[in-house]
Order: structure tokens, then sequence, then C-alpha cells
């Protein structure tokens, strides 16, 4: 069996949250909107804020030029 690329997979993964956006926005579900934007922020905030950023220095970028 084939496996997808990362692309694919984000492709899809957009596809499936933009039907689930558009069919709560169909059916008059604001609320659920709301909660799940709350959520889906929280989700964010949280990768942010536990993302090792330590080793991300600007020493690379120099380099490559």
């Amino acid at each position: 069996m084939k496996k997808f690329s990362r692309r694919t997979v984000a492709f899809f993964y957009l596809l499936v949250v933009s039907i689930v956006i558009g069919l709560l926005i169909g059916y008059e579900q604001i609320s659920i909107l709301y909660v799940l934007a709350s959520l889906a922020l929280i989700a964010l905030l949280l990768v942010v804020g536990f993302a090792d950023l330590e080793g991300a220095g600007r020493g690379d970028l120099d380099s490559r030029a």
C-alpha cells in the first residue's frame, strides 16, 4: 500500500475541517463553532508554549548565506 505524502494528508485534513465548518454554518450551529474555535486556539497556544525554541538560533541562517 502506498503512503500518502505529508502535503496530501494536510490537504485531506483541510478538506475535512472545511466541510465540518461549512455544515455547522449551514445548520446554524454557531455556538459549536465558538467552542471549537476556542479549543483550537487553546491547542495552538499549548503547542507554542511547549515548543522547544532553545535550539532555534540564527546561526544557521548566517552559514547558508
